[in-house]
């Protein structure tokens, strides 16, 4: 867990599905699942994908999203959010998968924590991608109001950190920027207490309050600029986490890798949104 993992790679993928779940097949022409579709308990549950053999396709709607083909992961986004599945999956000929569900995947992070920080990235590449779209067509729309969003629990981040963070809690004033968009980051940051909102060409896209988490793509590509402008809207308390204790947390805490998918699954969801 010392190299940063910047690209999808399906053999960290191969272990990551075949350390929590067995290969199964699926006709050709068989719906995998489909759009809308929502876990339910004890009745049908969510899974993601790992695609052995064969080939998938994707739609939404009677728009074709394209193909899946051997070596890369599908339907993941249910599984890490909870949210309906936003299209369909259809096998095009008889495939072979592993396929896990939420219960799996937790099982799955404890074994292979690299995989996280490798869907962290490939998460945070479609997000750029999203808002590079965004700021092109203008289309952000007015701000609006946002409910507070949280990866934790208050107070949970603060004991997952606790002996891991380089940093004491840092104190924002109402009004004070945190982080500005084009910079180098070299942390992310935790809500202890207050409130901070997320712009994007001068648009909110989020407020985060306490359990609230930013930065991460500074962490898992250090490369990267700041993708958006954060700025304390009320008086603030941030705890700062460097990239040394991320990966620490990653290793040796599952949920707290599960938490961070989520969070960023949700952003790309809301940015995704704004584009209609």
């Amino acid at each position: 867990m010392t190299e940063q993992v910047a690209t999808y790679d399906p053999a960290i993928a191969l272990a990551f599905f075949k350390a929590a779940g067995r290969p199964e097949l699926i006709a050709e022409g068989a719906k995998i699942f489909a759009e809308h579709e929502r876990d339910v308990p004890f009745l049908r549950r969510n899974k993601v994908y790992y695609l052995l053999k064969g080939e998938v396709g994707l739609v939404a709607g009677r728009r074709s999203l394209g193909r899946v083909r051997p070596g890369e992961i599908f339907g993941e986004m249910a599984v890490i959010s909870g949210a309906p599945r936003s299209a369909s999956a259809v096998a095009n000929t008889a495939c072979r998968v592993i396929a896990l569900d939420e219960r799996e995947f937790q099982a799955g992070l404890r074994k292979t924590p690299q995989f996280a920080v490798m869907l962290m990235s490939v998460m945070i590449h479609r997000l750029r991608a999203r808002i590079a779209e965004l700021k092109q067509e203008s289309a952000l729309s007015p701000d609006a109001e946002l409910k507070e969003s949280a990866a934790f629990a208050p107070g949970v981040l603060a004991k997952l950190v606790q002996g891991l963070a380089d940093d004491a809690p840092v104190f924002y004033q109402e009004g004070a920027s945190v982080v500005a968009e084009g910079q180098k980051g070299m942390r992310m940051y935790a809500v202890v207490e207050g409130r901070v909102r997320v712009s994007i060409a001068g648009r909110i896209v989020e407020r985060l309050g306490p359990g609230g988490v930013f930065g991460e793509v500074a962490l898992i590509d250090p490369a990267a600029q700041r993708i958006a402008d954060v700025t304390a809207e009320v008086d603030s308390s941030l705890q700062p986490i460097s990239r040394a204790a991320f990966l620490a947390l990653v290793k040796t805490s599952p949920d707290f890798a599960a938490a961070l998918l989520s969070s960023l699954a949700g952003r790309l969801r809301n940015v995704t949104a704004k584009l209609g």
